[in-house]
Parts: C-alpha cells; sequence; structure tokens
C-alpha cells in the first residue's frame, strides 16, 4: 500500500510482539492480551510512535531544502522530543513550541523527561502559556514565521504530525507490518486497542487494517476529553490517508471510547494510576499518566466490562510515551 511513498528509515525495523500473559490470567483468563512495543522500535531518545510517522514526512522536508523542523506539543510532549532526535539525526535544527497543555503542578515539570531530552539534543524551546488544543495554533504559526524572518527555512510538523498530508502513513504501515507478523505468529489479532488524542495514528491504523476489513477492530481509547474535535480530525485524516493509498473508509469504520479521559488531558486518575502499577507490577511494562496509561486504564476496563467476546485476542499498541512519567515524580514518589 506504502510503495509509492517515500520512507527515510528511522526505526529499528518491525517492532516487536509479545504476549502479557500475567495480566491476561489477572484479568480472568477469558480475553488473551498481546502488546506491540513501538516504545521500543528506534534508537532514536527513546523511540516511539512518532518516528514511524516521521519516517514518511522526513523525505518532504529534505526535499523542500529544509533547515529548521519546527513543531508544537505540550511541556512533555513526547512527539516535540522525538522531532529533536530527527532533527539531530539529520544535521538540522529543530524549533520546538511547548504550550501548557496539562495543568498539573509538579515542580520539576519543565525540567525532567521529554523537554529535558529535547533541550540536552540541541533544540531551541519556547514556553507558551496556552492551554490544550489538538487544532493549529498561533504560536506554532508564530514560530515558523520567526525563523523564515531570521533567514532560516523551516519545516512544518504539526502537533503529533497528525494533520500532515503524510501524518497517517506510518501507520498504514503498521498494520501491513502486524500482518506480516501474523502470518508468523498463525493467528490474526481480533482487536487493536490504541490510545488516541490528536489522531493519526489511529486513523492511519484504520485505513491499513480497512485492507482486511477489521478498521472498526481498531479500539481508540480518547485521552484528549475533547472527544468531538478527536472524532472530528480522526476522520479527516483517515479519509485523507484512505484517499492516498486507495482504500475506502466511512464514519462506521471508527470505534473511539470516551470513556477514560477524565479529569484532563495529561492528569491521570485514580484509575489511570492503578492500571499504571497493574501492568508494571505484572509485566514489567511501564506505561504512562497522559497516553498509554489511559489507553491501559481503558483496555483493562472493557476487559473487566465483557466488551471483547471470550477468547479474544486483542493486540495492545503501546506507542512509547513513558518518558513522560519523569514529569509525575512526586505522584510516584512512593511507586
Amino acid at each position: 500500500m506504502l510503495d509509492a511513498f517515500d520512507r527515510y528509515p528511522l526505526t529499528f525495523g518491525p517492532s516487536p510482539i509479545e504476549p502479557l500473559n500475567r495480566l491476561s490470567a489477572d484479568l480472568g483468563g477469558g480475553v488473551e492480551i498481546w502488546a506491540k512495543r513501538e516504545d521500543c522500535n528506534s534508537g532514536l531518545a527513546f523511540g516511539g510512535n512518532k518516528l514511524r510517522k516521521l519516517e514518511y514526512i522526513v523525505p518532504d522536508a529534505i526535499a523542500e531544502g529544509a533547515d529548521t523542523l519546527v513543531t508544537i506539543g505540550g511541556v512533555q510532549s513526547n512527539h516535540t522530543r522525538q522531532v529533536a532526535a530527527v532533527a539531530a539525526k539529520l544535521g538540522m535544527k529543530c524549533r520546538l513550541v511547548q504550550e501548557s497543555w496539562v495543568p498539573f503542578p509538579d515542580a520539576v515539570y519543565d525540567r525532567v523527561g521529554n523537554i529535558l531530552m529535547s533541550r540536552v539534543m540541541g533544540a531551541e524551546i519556547e514556553l507558551v502559556d496556552e492551554g490544550f488544543d489538538i487544532g493549529i495554533r498561533e504560536s506554532w504559526e508564530n514560530a515558523l514565521e520567526d525563523v523564515r524572518a531570521k533567514g532560516g527555512k523551516p519545516y512544518a510538523i504539526p502537533a503529533g504530525a497528525s494533520v500532515h498530508k503524510f501524518g497517517g502513513l506510518g501507520y498504514v504501515g503498521f498494520a501491513e507490518e502486524v500482518r506480516a507478523q501474523e502470518a508468523e505468529l498463525g493467528f490474526r489479532f481480533d482487536y487493536i486497542v490504541v490510545c488516541t488524542v490528536t489522531g493519526s495514528t489511529h486513523a492511519g491504523m484504520m485505513v491499513g487494517f480497512a485492507a482486511d476489513g477489521r478498521a472498526r477492530n481498531v479500539v481508540g481509547i480518547d485521552a484528549s476529553l475533547t472527544i468531538e474535535q478527536t472524532r472530528a480530525q480522526v476522520m479527516e485524516i483517515a479519509r485523507n490517508t484512505a484517499d492516498l493509498v486507495g482504500v475506502e473508509i466511512s464514519e462506521e469504520d471508527l470505534t473511539l471510547i470516551p470513556d477514560y479521559a477524565y479529569p484532563a488531558y495529561g492528569v491521570p486518575s485514580e484509575e489511570t494510576n492503578a492500571a499504571i502499577r497493574r501492568v508494571a507490577r505484572l509485566e514489567g511494562m511501564m506505561t504512562d499518566p497522559v497516553y498509554e496509561g489511559k489507553s491501559m486504564q481503558g483496555l483493562i476496563g472493557l476487559v473487566e466490562k465483557g466488551w471483547f467476546p471470550a477468547g479474544s485476542r486483542v493486540l495492545y499498541a503501546h506507542l512509547g510515551g513513558v518518558p513522560a512519567i519523569n514529569g509525575y515524580s512526586y505522584l510516584y514518589r512512593n511507586g
């Protein structure tokens, strides 16, 4: 499906799939849970799902002759950290706009984790006191103009690399990769669970799995708490991506669960924290308070509700947000 598109390799190759046997047993054994470890997909600053997207965006930046990658996210954005790593790898400059998307008061929130790594990798960082929104931001557009005014040639990468013309392609590739791994495993996953915020990871999976009739079996766990905006953005990206690769997609293909994003984007509930601790203590697999903790909470909640039919094989997409947990150090000071 992706042969017509240029790809710049940033990952090790197919990310591993592993069974979560102890978690499955702890949840009653009626559903078989596996994880695809996108958090182990690259040597670039701890990897993550944005690198898979950037593999199809980087060739366009190079073709345009850009010298500066410009993007935006929250203070503990995994996306901005991965863009900083890619810029370093390419020998480009990096301009990051980091907005105050998360109302979380930890004293070291803006000095550890993702933002610390971005600083170490040489990114120029602008902290902006603006609240959460998955849409196009004025502060990002201002940063692009500032780079131009100073003689640079910026390349615009929106939040999450999502509303970019090629933003969904990486996760079309994810679906193709899963199909090849399923052939080796000798079975097919019934459902794929993924965290959904800016939308292109979920949208790309929908398009990729539409090829074998599983688009609606991609179960998005909303972590934005802006559910209607997120739903609309996922569908827009999915339609644009489907047009690029030549498949059909419809509103009925979108499965997005709104029940686990509370109390706010980036703020974990007690149930989120319980899910983080549960999977860490059963499987040694770390998840984070912003993304993976909430999608893991959703996965656990859906299993406990009997949402998945008995005997289902469920693939959990671990998107690699764990460095953000450092910004919540006081919350987990006792484990």
